[in-house]
């Protein structure tokens, strides 16, 4: 998805052979297009894996397309857009050689070892097993709204929360309150997974506290992890805007306990597994068409967590299967951002006309969470304000009405923990045996 390229110059010193059979393989693909498009040159110079220029470059995507057998996405939505866009001419090409195959996740991993409360709750209702065969958790839907077994689901719930908090505390000395929302945003740290659009909101959830004590907001833990690549300093700027932002929250008494934000160092699988299981709000909020696939927001369903997300990568699939009104949609469709950007984007404007969002990036501007270091998060301002290429001003409206109807649903628990069972009954396609088999 990176579509990456490698300089022919470096590349022919480190690996001379190698070079010459890239040659080789290119100069018969080319002859393979001039034959299905004779005189289009324009053509052959866009699919030639070695791209023209005064510094010409392999493309790898090119190359590795040409020496397959088969291309797929790994969600309905990328393998479209690779068919449609990323690689149209390769699929005009050959339309057989592309398909699809969604991304799935081990259950003995991401459930079994992750969450063995919830393991032994689902045996005891099912029996042993279903961990061999995931399409056995539709098994648990006709116990959605038994009473008894809410109770337990809940209870199992609680138990995994508590564990989280101690954890979380070992790690980073904040407490949290089990009887809170976690809502939980971890993956790579990368602008187009907008780990910005939750910070903002965090701050404007703040600012809100802050301007009416009396504030019905339902009590939330914030929950961010992840690492961002050694050379991407946007990204590394981002883990510095939240953890900054987490010392000025975490420390007002006058929010406390209403609202605290946690960036637990070290984002691992072993924390991981413990944060799927805690987790009550899965947090997917990438700009739509940016997003492969995810697989956190298949581990998160799994384990009963509800999906704010949008409409991109798996996470339609996984609004499909459980049901959009068990799913929590917002922001534009991949179709509404390309129009949106051939109109000329304008994230001035938005910030100019959102009084709450305003002061929100005001006070990143004007260093209230890093009075010690002025003008440290300011790139992130700039980009919001002139570029924002991942459009978080623009999703930001629709993000905060869709968080109002999270906390809404939240706010009744029964309603609450049957979503979360029918969340995990209807997880089992995102199983890893379902897309081996599909391979």
């Amino acid at each position: 998805e990176a579509l990456e390229t490698w300089p022919v110059e470096t590349f022919g010193k480190l690996l001379p052979r190698h070079m010459e059979i890239i040659y080789e393989i290119n100069r018969r693909f080319v002859e393979d297009v001039r034959k299905v498009w004779p005189g289009d040159e324009t053509r052959v110079a866009r699919m030639s894996i070695i791209g023209d220029g005064s510094q010409p470059n392999i493309r790898m995507a090119h190359l590795a397309t040409v020496g397959s057998y088969s291309v797929n996405g790994v969600a309905p939505l990328q393998s479209r857009l690779l068919k449609e866009r990323t690689l149209k001419d390769f699929s005009e090409l050959w339309p057989k050689k592309f398909g699809n195959v969604t991304n799935g996740v081990t259950p003995r991993r991401f459930i079994g070892l992750a969450n063995p409360r919830l393991v032994e709750l689902i045996s005891y209702k099912i029996g042993e097993g279903w961990l061999g065969d995931i399409s056995r958790l539709a098994e648990l839907e006709q116990f959605a709204n038994d009473q008894q077994f809410q109770s337990d689901w809940h209870k199992v719930k609680l138990a995994n929360k508590a564990d989280l908090s101690v954890a979380l505390h070992r790690v980073t000395g904040v407490g949290v309150s089990t009887s809170a929302m976690f809502d939980v945003l971890v993956k790579r740290i990368h602008l187009y997974k907008r780990q910005l659009l939750k910070a903002l909101h965090a701050i404007v959830l703040y600012n809100q506290l802050k301007d009416d004590p009396k504030n019905a907001l339902v009590p939330l833990v914030v929950i961010f992890g992840g690492k961002a690549a050694p050379g991407y300093e946007m990204a590394k700027l981002v883990i510095k805007l939240i953890n900054s932002v987490a010392d000025v929250v975490n420390r007002d008494p006058s929010t406390r306990d209403r609202l605290t934000v946690v960036y637990p160092p070290n984002f691992n699988v072993t924390l991981a597994q413990k944060i799927y299981a805690a987790a009550d709000l899965s947090e997917q909020v990438s700009l739509a068409g940016m997003e492969a696939s995810g697989t956190g927001n298949m581990k998160f369903a799994m384990n009963g967590a509800l999906t704010v997300g949008t409409l991109d990568g798996a996470n339609i699939d996984i609004r499909e299967l459980v049901g959009p009104e068990n799913f929590f949609t917002f922001g534009m469709t991949e179709e509404a951002v390309r129009e949106q950007r051939s109109a000329g984007y304008a994230p001035r404007a938005l910030y100019e006309s959102d009084p709450a969002l305003k002061q929100a990036i005001d006070m990143i501007a004007n260093n209230v969470f890093t009075p010690n270091e002025p003008g440290v998060l300011q790139p992130i301002v700039d980009h919001l304000i002139g570029y924002d290429e991942f459009m978080v001003l623009a999703d930001f409206a629709s993000y905060a009405e869709c968080q109002l109807r999270a906390e809404d649903a939240y706010r009744n628990p029964t309603a609450w923990t049957r979503l979360s069972i029918l969340n995990t009954a209807r997880s089992g396609y995102f199983s890893s045996d379902r897309s081996i088999r599909d391979y």
